[in-house]
């Protein structure tokens, strides 16, 4: 079985599990922090065309649309797609929803204001045919905003995997109760093992390779934790901080 079914297979039914995180954020602080960051970061305009990639249940959809944007949303797993669906019809938004691979877009070039990733990034099996066909599908002066970790970077470093095993420990000492059983979390190493970004430092890699491809105007934010995360969060992702960057479709 290749990767991306293996990637498919894990989060397909993994739907109840991130839908109830997603409401949690909706309902906590983070819903504004994340609003904050997006106007800081968007582009100019009043109400945007914006292509959400690996929206799991909806998270963004929902933020975007209550911000006034027209918004697009994919993931390669159709559980995923159902909770999202839901969720936008709950809230009385109209996004269009679609199965896709993110390494295989299905739409027009220069379609969309903004692109937005959030911990799916690090999924991907062939990052620059991916950020080539989300360079495709931007217009001209478009944003891509992507927010990721380097969630498995440990698996590769000695030092790094005695410092996560430390703070997953104090994590649990904190109040930290996992949602996964045995099987899934082995089966989430198992697929860490063998994706492409696992073996790579983030953002550091991924600069030069926007570049190459068109992107230009790049700012990034080694760690906004202060604002996207809660403190028992801090704790379990302190060796993979989340990052943030910000590319411009210049050419």
């Amino acid at each position: 079985m290749d990767i991306q079914k293996r990637i498919e297979n894990h989060w397909q039914g993994a739907d109840h599990r991130y839908n109830d995180y997603i409401h949690g954020e909706l309902n906590s602080f983070k819903k504004d922090a994340w609003i904050r960051l997006i106007e800081e970061n968007r582009p100019p305009g009043q109400r945007l065309v914006v292509l959400d990639v690996g929206t799991g249940p909806g998270f963004f959809p929902i933020l975007l649309s209550e911000m006034g944007h027209q918004v697009t949303a994919i993931d390669c797993t159709e559980s995923m797609l159902d909770k999202a669906r839901e969720n936008a019809q709950i809230g009385g938004f109209e996004v269009s929803f679609h199965l896709q691979d993110s390494h295989q877009l299905d739409f027009d070039d220069n379609k969309f204001d903004m692109i937005l990733c959030r911990n799916a990034s690090w999924l991907l099996y062939d990052p620059p045919a991916a950020y080539r066909g989300w360079h495709r599908v931007l217009k001209p002066g478009g944003r891509l905003l992507i927010f990721d970790a380097n969630w498995y970077l440990w698996l590769n470093d000695k030092k790094l995997r005695e410092e996560y095993e430390r703070d997953q420990e104090e994590a649990v000492q904190a109040g930290y109760r996992s949602s996964y059983n045995q099987d899934v979390k082995d089966e989430g190493v198992n697929i860490g093992k063998e994706l492409f970004f696992s073996s790579r430092r983030r953002p550091q890699w991924d600069v030069p390779t926007l570049l190459d491809l068109g992107f230009g105007k790049i700012f990034i934010n080694d760690d906004i934790t202060e604002s996207a995360f809660d403190e028992i969060e801090k704790i379990r992702y302190r060796t993979s901080p989340m990052f943030m960057i910000r590319a411009e479709k210049t050419k």
